[in-house]
């Protein structure tokens, strides 16, 4: 999906006018209508004023990622794990694909 049907997408699933949208990021809503249409790109500072205002990661705005992370809490879990050493980094992922398993399977049994 290109950026700019990924910005309408967001943008209309949090109830934004493009005009709303505009006046978060400090644009026009002309301006946010051209790159929704894919006639210019953002540049990176738009872009991650675009993607801060719609609650995204700019890798999820530009189609890098497949998941969006809205849960700042979530965010904040992944950023603390990071900062881990590798080998508890290991055990906190040994208990969540655990945890994972577990739930595949109750799925696939109710």
């Amino acid at each position: 999906m290109k950026i700019g049907n990924k910005i309408t997408e967001l943008r209309k699933e949090k109830q934004l006018s493009r005009g709303d949208l505009g006046d978060l990021i400090g644009t026009s809503s002309a301006i946010i209508g051209r790159y929704e249409r894919d006639e210019m790109l953002p540049s990176v500072e738009i872009a991650f004023k675009i993607a801060s205002a719609l609650d995204v990661s700019i890798d999820f705005l530009i189609g890098n990622a497949s998941v969006v992370l809205k849960d700042s809490e979530m965010i904040n879990r992944i950023e603390a794990i990071e900062k881990m050493p590798l080998d508890e980094q290991s055990k906190i992922y040994s208990v969540v694909d655990a945890l994972i398993r577990d739930f595949k399977a109750k799925q696939a049994y109710s």
